[in-house]
């Protein structure tokens, strides 16, 4: 009679190493996923920012009836400053302020919502151009790594 000692527990180790590694394959799948999916969040948030805006300037005619030298243009949405006038149904704000309050609420949200967001307004031959530009590998720069969203309309 033939003695196979210690062949079942080859076996037994090998199929914990089969195992281990599926387990392995799976977490790493989970972690992609993840990131995935926060990047689709991301992505989400910044078209509804950009949205907004752009709702938000079509809502203020006598600004950008002014086109190019529109307030919407010619203040940087980083320097906007939020307009007292404008915060209450009460008071009444010019056009000029509605719009530097617009931005200052809109920079607000791009910088709170995405990770290290930033937002420009561009005007050319009619058409405004919102970009959102976001760290979304979250390597602490935003570079041409990292995606952004552009959107264009005409009023």
């Amino acid at each position: 009679m033939k003695k196979n000692t210690g062949f079942t527990l080859i076996e037994v180790l090998i199929s914990m190493l089969v195992l281990a590694v599926g387990l392995l394959g799976l977490a790493g799948l989970q972690a992609t996923g993840l990131r995935n999916n926060l990047s689709a969040y991301n992505r989400s948030q910044a078209t509804q920012i950009a949205y907004d805006l752009s709702d938000r300037m079509r809502a203020n005619p006598a600004d950008t009836a002014n086109l190019a030298a529109s307030t919407y243009l010619t203040i940087v949405p980083t320097a906007a400053v939020a307009q007292a006038a404008c915060e209450q149904v009460a008071n009444t704000c010019t056009p000029a302020q509605m719009a530097q309050n617009d931005l200052f609420l809109w920079n607000s949200n791009v910088t709170t919502v995405l990770p290290m967001g930033q937002g420009t307004i561009a005007f050319a031959s009619s058409v405004y151009t919102i970009t959102i530009n976001w760290d979304d590998n979250r390597d602490g720069n935003r570079n041409t790594d990292d995606p952004n969203f552009q959107m264009s309309f005409q009023l």
